[in-house]
């Protein structure tokens, strides 16, 4: 493989540690993240900050980085200068937004190296910082986050209002400025029939059912990633019980559903199963799509031998278009993506029994 150096100095033929399938849960939660916006008190808001202030606000977080060892050394990247297929990878890992990717004007971007941190500035608020953990992990994810914050707020003081908590460029974002969500696979409780009557239960306690990447997409491979939609009136601490609370109901829920599958559709769940993995180790060309429903499949069949979460979860990244044009180093045209895809898929999974 010839991998390209990639500004971000993020490995192309790894994936971040959230998704190594060791936390709680992680056969089914697949990860937990925490997301807070925060704005930088005496500097004028998004979109009313000119580029001057954009450009000096990206500096002066780089320098806080540095200062309080955040960055272990690594800085920001500018975002306007990255190449379109590196950007559309960070996009792809869950990294950065595609809103981000979108704007105007100076913007920076910065991520740890197992990728379980990262930090946008000037998306729609001054920062934009994420926190992700493998399985069912929201508390763990946000007292990190929280540490972070604090370590940040130290050199950046945050606007603030004592009537309303933190302010933000949207008054949805408003109080905590936090957003907890989990991404969960929930192939049973589809296959049962039973995903709507379960969805209204999440959609009642306010919280909100998205794609796999969030707002405006869709979902792929029977994932969704469930979130909380109010910001005021409720804790950090709330907001992570009521989501945990709901991730441990979606969770029984999809295991009384799997239960009862293989109690009373054994034959088909097994034939599923088998039919998706001689798929994906004999074939020689694979769309995105297929890939993701086909990889669903093989999670509702685990365990599996020489199959575990944690490879599962790299197939689902590395397989992705830019993604897979990193990871063997060269622009690909559609057609070739899914040559590589299937070369790739066949590789990881050659061991892997029927």
């Amino acid at each position: 493989m010839t991998s390209r150096n990639m500004k971000s100095g993020l490995k192309t033929s790894k994936v971040g540690a959230w998704l190594s399938g060791k936390g709680p849960q992680a056969d089914i939660v697949i990860s937990s993240r925490i997301r807070l916006a925060r704005n930088v008190a005496g500097v004028s808001f998004l979109p009313k900050a000119s580029p001057q202030e954009q450009k000096e606000l990206v500096s002066s977080i780089n320098r806080t980085l540095t200062e309080t060892l955040i960055s272990n050394g690594r800085g920001v990247i500018h975002v306007e200068d990255l190449p379109l297929l590196e950007a559309q990878f960070l996009l792809e890992r869950h990294l950065v937004s595609a809103d981000f990717l979108k704007g105007k004007g100076p913007r920076g971007f910065f991520a740890t190296q197992d990728e379980t941190f990262s930090l946008m500035i000037n998306e729609e608020d001054h920062l934009r910082l994420q926190v992700f953990a493998s399985g069912l992990s929201l508390k763990e994810a946000f007292e990190r986050t929280s540490e972070i914050e604090e370590r940040l707020n130290s050199a950046l003081p945050f606007a603030y209002s004592e009537r309303y908590g933190f302010l933000t460029a949207c008054p949805t974002n408003v109080g905590t400025g936090m957003r907890a969500s989990i991404l969960i696979h929930l192939p049973g409780v589809i296959l049962t029939r039973e995903i709507d009557r379960v969805l209204r239960g999440v959609l009642q306690l306010g919280l909100s059912v998205r794609g796999t990447y969030g707002e405006g997409t869709e979902t792929k491979g029977h994932l969704f990633q469930i979130s909380n939609q109010r910001t005021l009136g409720q804790s950090e601490e709330e907001i992570v019980e009521t989501l945990t609370g709901m991730a441990e109901q979606l969770i029984r829920y999809e295991r009384d559903a799997r239960s009862y599958l293989m109690a009373n559709m054994a034959p088909y769940i097994q034939d599923k199963t088998f039919r998706s993995l001689g798929i994906l180790k004999y074939a020689r060309a694979l769309t995105s799509e297929e890939t993701l429903n086909l990889l669903s499949a093989l999670r509702l069949g685990l365990p599996m031998p020489g199959l575990d979460v944690a490879t599962l979860n790299k197939l689902m990244i590395l397989s992705r278009p830019a993604n897979l044009q990193l990871y063997f180093g060269e622009e690909l045209s559609p057609e070739q993506r899914d040559s590589k895809r299937a070369e790739l898929v066949r590789e990881t999974l050659k061991d892997v029994e029927a």
